[in-house]
């Protein structure tokens, strides 16, 4: 089955065709390093963390840009309220994402641009869409973008004109259009800027991922990626820009991951429901709460609640189990290739839908079934292990969820013995004993599980 994306352009499925063979250029837009890092943006990477590693699995080389805004208004007042310089604020939050992320067992990023170290990119970009006559200046406040001249301006969002001036900032009126937007800010009294033959100043928003993107993927590109949030106005002033610098062509692929709710209301800090992954990871193990996030689909609204993620603690503890089973599994050797093969198929068919982590989990719930009744049985030798193992490996490079540094189960001697005189107990058909030492067995914590071939002897996991 080829491999099929959800396009936020098109509203639609679209099989993924990349613009060089076996490659794909990606950028995920990150966060504003302003404050510490919450559930919407360890949901964000580690959606599109999950989709690298796919593309990954599926044998495509991929360069993956990640970027960090590090100057902007949210910034600069809260490096003010903390009497402390901007650039030691973003350094800090910046260190704190690193971490986080680090902890979500997030790949890091092929690239991972700032948005300061390209100043000299942007103002190349403004140039580029001046030139095209797409800029125009408000005396006392910036150079601006006129989105009347782009054909098809609002495509992606696809938003009412009173549904976009709800989303602006820029609310001026002296623009030339509500939709406009800055690219260069002059400087104000206290603010960091930058010189430029526009005047002193700095970037607006949206012209920090454009110049970013033109210098590490180049334009036109593979897939942008970020959260639904974003789509209005950020990314649909991306592709104005993009059509004002570069040309009619800039993203073909654009994915959004859906939002997260809080116990079915919207995350907020007004409603107080509002939570750091920090704050999470106290409560949580951050495998845990990747594989939270990996139960829905990455389109789909996330709810988030104390009862959910110990639904998801307690299914990723039963995976893990599953592996400790297999490492500690002991009898004659079976055919599971069928299996196995039916277990990958059920699970690429799933990704290969656009990613559906929710689907190809079940298939992976449905391999383990089938399995753990073959390890009851006495049916799984070392060979088998190492096939189950093998397998298990390959998908977890994509989910990184699972723990598989376990150590084989050593059966003491005193169970052994046990097991032994019960055995003899069977042959003379001394039930009563045999039943006994089973029990004896079983209080100590291991299981015999007998075979037409003989018996084979486990611990009992909880």
């Amino acid at each position: 089955m080829a491999l099929r994306i959800y396009n936020t352009l098109t509203r639609k499925k679209e099989t993924l065709k990349t613009i060089r063979p076996n490659q794909i250029g990606m950028y995920v837009c990150g966060p504003t390093i302003y404050d510490f890092g919450h559930l919407g943006h360890g949901r964000s990477a580690i959606n599109f963390d999950v989709i690298r590693r796919y593309f990954i699995y599926k044998g495509y080389k991929v360069k993956f840009v990640f970027n960090y805004t590090d100057i902007d208004d949210k910034i600069i007042n809260r490096a003010r309220e903390r009497n402390i310089s901007w650039t030691d604020l973003t350094k800090e939050m910046a260190r704190v994402y690193d971490e986080d992320y680090e902890k979500l067992g997030i790949l890091k990023p092929d690239v991972n641009p700032y948005a300061t170290h390209y100043i000299n990119e942007m103002l190349e970009v403004v140039e580029r869409m001046d030139k095209n006559g797409f800029l125009y200046k408000i005396d006392d406040d910036g150079i601006y973008f006129d989105v009347s001249k782009v054909k098809g301006y609002g495509k992606l969002s696809r938003m009412k004109l009173d549904e976009q001036k709800s989303v602006r900032k820029e609310l001026t009126d002296k623009k030339k259009n509500p939709q406009d937007f800055v690219v260069w800010k002059f400087k104000k009294a206290g603010e960091p800027f930058w010189q430029s033959k526009y005047g002193e100043g700095r970037p607006g928003w949206h012209l920090e991922c454009t110049a970013m993107i033109w210098k590490n993927l180049g334009i036109p590109f593979d897939i942008h990626g970020g959260g639904a949030d974003l789509i209005m106005p950020h990314h649909e002033d991306e592709i104005a820009q993009g059509y004002g610098a570069f040309g009619d062509d800039y993203a073909r692929y654009w994915m959004h991951n859906g939002f997260i709710n809080v116990n079915n209301e919207k995350m907020s800090k007004s409603l107080g429901n509002f939570f750091t992954l920090r704050d999470i990871f106290k409560k949580y193990d951050p495998k845990v709460v990747r594989f939270f996030v990996l139960q829905t689909h990455y389109r789909m609204p996330c709810n988030f609640a104390d009862i959910l993620l110990d639904q998801a603690k307690s299914s990723l503890e039963r995976i893990n189990r599953f592996v400790e089973n297999v490492y500690n599994a002991n009898g004659i050797h079976y055919n599971i290739s069928d299996k196995i093969e039916k277990a990958a198929a059920g699970f690429e068919k799933s990704m290969d839908d656009d990613f559906d982590t929710s689907g190809a989990l079940a298939s992976i719930y449905e391999f383990i079934k089938e399995i753990n009744t073959l390890i009851d049985q006495g049916k799984i030798d070392d060979a088998n292990k190492k096939e189950i193992i093998s397998f298990l490996k390959r998908i977890d490079s994509v989910f990184n969820v699972m723990n598989f540094d376990i150590k084989k189960i050593e059966i003491p001697d005193e169970i052994k013995k046990i097991a032994e005189e019960r055995e003899k107990a069977r042959k003379v058909k001394d039930w009563e004993k045999s039943d006994r030492l089973r029990n004896e067995i079983k209080e100590k914590g291991y299981e015999i599980i007998d075979g037409k071939d003989g018996y084979i002897i486990r611990k009992v996991v909880n």
